[in-house]
């Protein structure tokens, strides 16, 4: 988990660096393109049967809003602090949640109703409606998140029934399909360097999701997850030394709330993962 988070904070301080050069669609494309030939052994290993499936619209809806997301994002961390953005993206698990109460009608008790409104409560910390002028950069990774937390809901529908390299490889192929037509209209023709970078944009992205995933295979979201807050020291670090950015402490305190609820959520999702269903009739026992 340690070391998805550096992969992540330093593809997003390339990202910065990078959209100085070529316009944030085309930094996902390759993004995308890159990590589909990082990930392509492990398609040859598995054969093309590991893109055997019946829920293709599923994976096709998945992948549409993840490249939406991704393009919000990306073009974010051109216009907003590095440290800013990677903190309101914490935001995205804590929209999961409450589109899983939404849209899959799971039920949350009081604990897990009031971690939602603390992180919701952390953004606006960070954020400081009506003492800062809210910029262009943090509406944008906010609906990132917000669509992000709704593929978080896709991709747990689908893993009930598909395998995690089947959901990956479906990602990195139609993500790549879907982010190269928006890329055609803002193509401009990178440098050597700007190849170099992309390329370990993708790279570094790609190693952050096997990162994640293995993480995850190792031990529970609840233990993991925490080390999720590294992200910001990371983005923090590159953020001064890259770009001159500071951090001040109402980001850093918005930042612990909103990390501080999703750990809290992970934690009481794998506690009731745990507890046998005593009554069906009551459906989720939270």
């Amino acid at each position: 988990m340690i070391a998805s988070t550096v992969a992540f904070a330093g593809m997003h301080a390339l990202i910065r660096y990078v959209s100085d050069d070529v316009h944030p669609f085309q930094i996902a494309f390759f993004r995308s393109f890159f990590g589909l030939v990082v990930f392509a052994p492990w398609i040859v290993r598995s054969g093309l049967g590991v893109f055997a499936t019946q829920r293709l619209p599923l994976h096709v809806l998945r992948s549409a809003m993840n490249v939406v997301a991704m393009f919000m994002f990306f073009t974010s961390l051109s216009l907003s602090p590095l440290a800013r953005v990677t903190a309101l993206g914490f935001t995205a698990p804590i929209f999961a949640a409450l589109m899983s109460v939404i849209l899959l009608k799971e039920r949350f008790r009081f604990r897990r109703w009031a971690a939602l409104i603390c992180g919701f409560a952390g953004t606006l910390v960070i954020l400081r409606p009506g003492v800062l002028v809210i910029d262009l950069g943090s509406v944008l990774v906010l609906g990132s998140a917000l669509i992000w937390g709704l593929t978080l809901i896709v991709i747990k529908m689908l893993g009930r029934t598909e395998s995690s390299v089947t959901i990956t490889a479906y990602m990195n192929l139609l993500l790549t399909v879907f982010a190269f037509v928006p890329t055609l209209f803002v193509w401009t023709t990178p440098s050597l360097e700007v190849w170099f970078w992309l390329l370990v944009i993708g790279i570094s992205g790609t190693l952050a999701q096997v990162a994640i995933a293995e993480a995850l295979r190792q031990a529970d979201a609840s233990t993991v997850m925490p080390f999720d807050f590294l992200k910001l020291i990371w983005a923090a670090f590159l953020g001064y030394f890259m770009f001159a950015e500071t951090v001040d402490a109402f980001t850093w305190a918005g930042a612990a709330i909103v990390v501080g609820s999703t750990i809290y959520l992970a934690y009481r999702e794998a506690q009731v993962a745990r507890e046998p269903i005593l009554d069906q009739s009551n459906g989720s026992p939270t």
